[in-house]
């Protein structure tokens, strides 16, 4: 459904939210409303100035890095979604989002539910219920110190696994294997990977399976 409304120009911004929305586990009012000031490619996180829980640093998975920086490329204005005339935010994402899913199989779903997802899928591939916290910006997990420099890499690479895992879904791919920190065999091989490329190695040619 999403593949078909994105070939419409009318829709793409609000495929292009959804997506975010489903990758990066953010209340839709975060994502909507997301400028470009708060963006920290370099960092791999948000640093949302005006969230629920307050000022909140969010970790992003590399998926949604290179989603935005090649927006970037072309999106100049203050929001990374920007609505018509004004420099403001988008503005038509809920009656887009009742008019893709009026006939779908789910009619009353709501974007709520991609939060929900994100952090259900999380918790299948193996991450601890305060990592999840952290990377969805709950009160008890959230990362808000305004001196903060550099997230905890877990964060990070737990973003990337957990972004990587749904952007297949959402491409429609099939994963046999459902569970990723006590894999020893994908450990195994990030770790061969991690410390080819630490001696020297071009990231291409190093050992195991591409990183996310």
């Amino acid at each position: 459904m999403l593949w078909d409304a994105a070939k419409s120009k009318k829709y793409a911004i609000t495929v292009y939210i959804i997506r975010q929305l489903a990758l990066t586990g953010c209340r839709r009012g975060e994502i909507i409303g997301l400028r470009w000031s708060e963006v920290d490619l370099e960092g791999s996180c948000l640093k949302l100035a005006d969230s629920k829980e307050g000022t909140s640093v969010r970790p992003i998975g590399l998926p949604v890095v290179e989603f935005l920086e090649a927006r970037r490329a072309t999106c100049k204005g203050t929001y990374v979604f920007p609505g018509q005339g004004e420099d403001n935010a988008f503005g038509s994402f809920p009656n887009h989002w009742e008019a893709l899913f009026r006939h779908s199989r789910l009619p009353d779903v709501t974007p709520h539910v991609l939060r929900h997802s994100f952090a259900s899928i999380a918790n299948d591939l193996g991450f601890a219920e305060v990592t999840i916290a952290a990377l969805l910006g709950h009160a008890k997990g959230t990362v808000t110190s305004k001196y903060i420099h550099s997230l905890d890499t877990a964060l990070v690479m737990a973003a990337d696994t957990i972004a990587g895992y749904i952007q297949g879904l959402l491409d429609g791919a099939e994963f046999k294997q459902t569970s990723y920190g006590l894999d020893k065999r994908a450990r195994k091989a990030a770790l061969a990977r991690f410390l080819a490329v630490a001696r020297g190695a071009d990231a291409d040619q190093a050992p195991g399976p591409p990183l996310l």
